[in-house]
């Protein structure tokens, strides 16, 4: 986030008009533990949440035109929601067919692969620190989510071993954590559903789901009950070709041994 000062002034507007953060949160009906994001530079409130702010507070646009500044320099607009949405999930489903998920990325095998795109080392190392906070976020939640993550064999398989057997036995490692479950699809799967793209699915408070596609071009949030059902289809098939959590693990450690 761009410190713009926004956080100091969300917080310093909702202590003088004397509202707590659980109160301040059901007014803008989200959770208690977004509103202390957003009040420590976790999170930049979205636009709607922004403009609900200023007419809570009555402080005309500031928050809206501090937060459209804050913005810059974090992800593209069609991933913005997502963030938010990794941080209320009860749960996250991950597909990767490519590569080893974000979430997941040892530092240097992030740094990798953004500076293997299109970016410019700016926008690069501006992608690279928020990954790093997301990872943060997410997995040092007070109530982390449960998270599955499904990986194919050969994208474990590209990349430098300098840069690869780090990766690898840091997913050896995650896939020791309570609540983390990391699958492998194995090379003798052959050619199965979702290897297209990556794949998400958060499991939100109220029993709603959502999922997170990404393509060659960008990426879209699916909220719509029936489009997020199909998506769900697709992860059980891929999960039906993965192996299992025990095998998986030896097979990461196999392969961070042979680099």
């Amino acid at each position: 986030m761009r410190n713009n000062g926004l956080p100091r002034i969300i917080k310093f507007l909702r202590m003088t008009n004397g509202v707590t953060q659980e109160r301040l949160a059901e007014r803008l009906r989200v959770s208690t533990s977004l509103v202390a994001k957003f009040e420590t530079a976790r999170l930049v409130p979205m636009p709607d949440t922004a403009r609900n702010l200023d007419e809570v507070f009555g402080s005309g646009e500031l928050i809206q035109e501090l937060a459209v500044d804050a913005r810059k320099g974090v992800p593209p607009e069609w991933f913005q929601p997502w963030p938010e949405m990794e941080l209320e999930a009860l749960s996250l489903r991950f597909h990767g067919p490519n590569f080893v998920p974000g979430l997941l990325q040892t530092e240097e095998y992030a740094r990798a692969v953004l500076n293997a795109g299109l970016l410019n080392p700016d926008e690069a190392e501006e992608r690279l620190a928020l990954r790093m906070q997301r990872q943060a976020a997410v997995f040092g939640r007070e109530k982390p989510p449960i998270c599955t993550f499904i990986l194919d064999e050969l994208a474990l398989m590209r990349g430098s071993p300098t840069l690869m057997k780090p990766q690898l036995e840091k997913l050896a490692e995650w896939s020791t954590r309570q609540l983390v479950f990391v699958h492998v699809v194995p090379r003798s799967a052959g050619l199965y559903v979702g290897q297209t793209g990556p794949l998400v699915l958060a499991a939100l408070p109220g029993g709603s789901e959502a999922a997170y596609l990404e393509d060659q071009a960008a990426g879209r949030v699916i909220s719509e009950p029936d489009n997020v059902a199909a998506m769900v289809r697709v992860w059980d098939a891929i999960r039906s070709v993965a192996l299992p959590r025990d095998m998986s693990r030896d097979l990461i450690v196999r392969m961070a041994s042979e680099l």
